[in-house]
């Protein structure tokens, strides 16, 4: 690792002692980090890799300049702003654009690493890259670097109006500005820029499959996505052009036109923008961009319709949570209104639904058929949506990366202890995984409880190991052993091979089979109604 000393600080690898204030040389300048306390490694904070151009802060961020100073990695407060999850509050600056570095003191240029790049979920509207949720200590005491980064949500992140100013998928490129600099700067901090395997849950997920789809560069060798890609139905949105306006009314302004709102809006403060947006219930999602000169595009197309020659011969390890939706259904009081209209309000959000009923009514007999209305409905409708936004979108995305001859690792995560991140804030005792639960096995978060009990250790020793191992040799199980004692079978072309990780880990075939042969059929069926879909 290219570290200065100062103070006579002397670099674990030259003395064995560890590392105090490592000082790195990168191609931006010299980067002050910090010894963590809580295990063998660095802590490189809020270094930021872009900013937001002030005049067109809806529009494309620039690359952050040379640090002429020493730039001090202390601090990942900031975030993005959005709506805070849990308490609504608008949270959030614009001066955002940073990512975090987690080095192993084993790190050196003659010893590099194999790096993990992390991509937070969040539906696109909010989420942070800070250690008080992604805590790093379970993945780099298995020497991997870990790298967390911010991109802008809502509408400084995915505002689509279809212009050359505001192209949509700012918040993908914000992404892909930091995976550049990775690629420029990680082997400063002792990492192989020939082993970065990118990673996201739920929207996180997705994102890095549109990295996957892009026509960009490379950056990556494996990708690991949970719980999310880009044929989710709530991955995507038509560009809404009406939204600068409407903000502005919103906020006492008539504008007479979109530039004209748009020159408003970059004066007023990120906040009160996020407020407007959110108190007007505006989706902003990524979107297919138009092409335009001199404009850098990333999402061309639909992603229905999309190659992936980037998936060729590339590892992917994939998979869902066996409850996705438990989270909202488990404290859930349905009415007999909302308990059969469900089917009609997710199914309009990926098709042309026109006057077919009679798809409707299909999907709710499959599901709930002839049953009264009563509490239990409710598990039913609690499978129908985690099938529909979360398993078959990965069930049917495995299968264009094997189209494409890509290696697939897939699983689905069962376990249901004290830290299911999901569970835990909302207070459900049910069992099984709800949406997001596996994080509280990966990440240090420090909103569960200090106390773990052994068989949680258990299951984030093996879960940090498998996605590890996948990371530095693109077999989460290279051998077994007591802690790994199944070998994971990547899927076959015609064996849909899982990884079932609950308090054993069990291989298995085909999750939910009947539940994803009906959505096979329906999709094949009535993929012409899709969104986006065109004719070859």
């Amino acid at each position: 690792m290219k570290v200065v000393l100062f103070n006579l600080i002397l670099v674990s690898a030259v003395c064995g002692s560890p590392r105090l204030d490592p000082l790195v040389n990168t191609k931006k300048g010299l980067i002050r980090g910090l010894q963590a306390s809580d295990g063998d490694y660095s802590m490189f904070l809020g270094i930021p890799y872009a900013r937001v151009n002030d005049s067109n802060p809806f529009g494309p961020s620039v690359p952050y300049p040379d640090f002429d100073d020493v730039f001090e990695a202390y601090d990942d407060s900031a975030v993005c702003p959005q709506a805070e999850v849990f308490t609504k509050q608008i949270i959030g600056t614009l001066d955002c654009l940073h990512l975090n570095i987690y080095v192993p003191n084993k790190a050196s240029t003659w010893n590099r690493l194999p790096v993990l790049v992390w991509v937070y979920g969040g539906g696109f509207r909010n989420g942070f890259a800070k250690r008080s949720v992604y805590g790093p200590k379970y993945l780099v005491r298995n020497d991997v670097i870990l790298v967390t980064l911010n991109y802008r949500l809502g509408p400084y992140g995915f505002m689509c109006l279809d212009t050359p100013d505001i192209p949509g998928n700012q918040g993908l490129k914000d992404q892909l500005s930091a995976l550049r600099w990775v690629k420029e700067n990680i082997e400063a901090f002792g990492g192989d820029v020939n082993k970065v395997t990118m990673i996201g849950e739920s929207a996180g997920g997705a994102s890095v499959d549109f990295h996957l789809h892009s026509a960009q560069e490379k950056l990556f060798d494996k990708v690991i996505m949970q719980s999310g890609t880009t044929l989710c139905p709530w991955a995507m949105a038509e560009a809404d052009t009406r939204a600068p306006m409407a903000i502005a009314k919103h906020l006492g302004f008539e504008a007479e036109d979109n530039a004209d709102a748009l020159t408003f809006l970059s004066t007023v403060e990120p906040k009160l923008v996020t407020g407007a947006a959110v108190q007007l219930s505006l989706t902003f999602r990524p979107c297919a961009e138009k092409d335009f000169d001199g404009v850098e595009k990333f999402v061309g197309e639909h992603p229905i319709n999309s190659q992936i020659p980037k998936a060729k011969d590339i590892k992917i390890l994939i998979g869902h949570n066996n409850r996705e939706m438990l989270h909202i259904y488990a404290k859930k009081t349905l009415d007999s209104a909302e308990g059969f209209y469900v089917f009609k309000k997710h199914l309009e959000t990926s098709f042309h639904l026109r006057n077919e009923d009679d798809l409707v009514a299909l999907v709710r007999q499959f599901y709930v058929g002839d049953k009264d209305f009563g509490e239990n409905l409710k598990w039913d409708l609690m499978d129908f949506e985690s099938d529909f936004r979360f398993n078959h979108p990965v069930h049917r995305s495995i299968q264009k990366y094997l189209d494409n001859a890509a290696t697939v690792y897939h699983y689905v995560f069962s376990y249901s202890g004290g830290r299911n991140l999901n569970k835990i804030k909302r207070n459900i005792t049910e069992n099984g995984a709800a949406h997001a639960d596996e994080i509280g096995y990966i990440f240090d978060v420090s909103t569960l409880s200090e106390t773990t009990t052994e068989d949680d250790q258990f299951v984030i020793d093996r879960i940090t190991t498998l996605w590890t191992n996948f990371v530095k040799y693109g077999d989460p199980t290279p051998d077994t052993s007591e802690l790994l004692p199944v070998k994971w079978s990547p899927v076959e072309k015609d064996v849909l091979h899982y990884l079932d990780i609950d308090r054993e880990l069990t291989m298995k075939r085909r999750p939910f089979h009947n539940r994803m042969a009906f959505w096979d059929l329906f999709y094949k069926m009535n993929h012409k109604l899709l969104f986006g879909y065109k004719e070859d």
